[in-house]
């Protein structure tokens, strides 16, 4: 671009690291201009009727809530209503607006700024809906896929190489499970992976019952290939239902990776619930 042009976004470079406020007249503000360090803790003093508020909850809140609610289709903002545009010449750099309550409250010892200003409730909501889940073992986010996915990880990640479909049944309990591998004898299933090894499942077969245990179904043994997307669909949905929605793919001589319609980790096969406000307390 030409030095001698105009900037085409000049706003854009005022504003970087900053919200800048231009002539504010809200109350009892006499046409100020205010410039405030983006990602920062600000604080503004002043004696009593100097504007503070007027400044923070009438100035930046009022216009950061207006331009949030303007994002709402018609449908919405007819039941939220209009909300003036605060009495200012320009602000730029504002970002989406939180303000706490200025209130008198009685004093509990058990009482924190967040449940006092019932900030609390929202911000257990906003960790529920946007916070990522991550494995307490190996810190990998928590990851769920569908069918769909798991489908393409495998063309990906497993190409013209053969791998293990498996079915997890038993994860860390004791027993014998003689009545176990008789049900899945009889629906077909010919192999299992019992704590890490590979047999195939006799007639009669039991394990030591004072042990933990790990079982795995052998679901399918294949080469993964792009032309053979059906058997790959029907292996993994099959896995899925024996497995109460999770499925393990698996080289040989190599550790399996989990895949799983909920929340899991993708190394250990640890799962989560799904995360909702109530987990999150004082």
């Amino acid at each position: 671009m030409n030095q001698d042009e105009p900037n085409a976004f000049p706003e854009a470079v005022e504003t970087e690291g900053r919200i800048e406020i231009l002539g504010a007249k809200v109350h009892n503000l006499r046409n100020i201009d205010v410039s405030i360090p983006r990602n920062q803790l600000t604080v503004i003093t002043g004696l009593s009727g100097s504007g503070k508020s007027s400044l923070a909850f009438d100035t930046l809140y009022a216009e950061g809530q207006r331009r949030y609610i303007e994002t709402f289709s018609a449908y919405a903002r007819q039941f939220l209503g209009g909300l003036e545009r605060p009495d200012v010449d320009k602000i730029s750099g504002l970002s989406p607006v939180i303000s706490i309550e200025q209130k008198t409250t009685n004093k509990n010892p058990r009482s924190t700024v967040g449940t006092i200003t019932e900030i609390y409730d929202f911000l257990r909501l906003l960790f529920a809906r946007a916070g990522i889940a991550h494995s307490y073992h190996t810190m990998e986010p928590m990851v769920r896929y569908t069918d769909d996915q798991i489908i393409r990880l495998m063309l990906d990640n497993y190409a013209e190489k053969p791998v293990y479909v498996l079915a997890p049944i038993v994860r860390g309990r004791k027993g014998h499970y003689q009545e176990l591998f008789e049900q899945f004898r009889k629906k077909g299933f010919l192999n299992a992976r019992i704590d890490g090894e590979m047999r195939e499942i006799k007639v009669g077969m039991k394990l030591d019952r004072y042990k933990v245990h790990h079982i795995e179904i052998v679901i399918d043994k294949l080469i993964v290939n792009d032309q053979d997307q059906k058997r790959l669909r029907e292996s993994i949905a099959l896995a899925m239902k024996q497995g109460g929605g999770i499925c393990m793919l698996m080289e040989k001589n190599q550790d399996p990776r989990y895949y799983s319609r909920n929340l899991m980790c993708p190394s250990t096969g640890i799962d989560y619930d799904e995360p909702a406000p109530h987990y999150f307390f004082i």
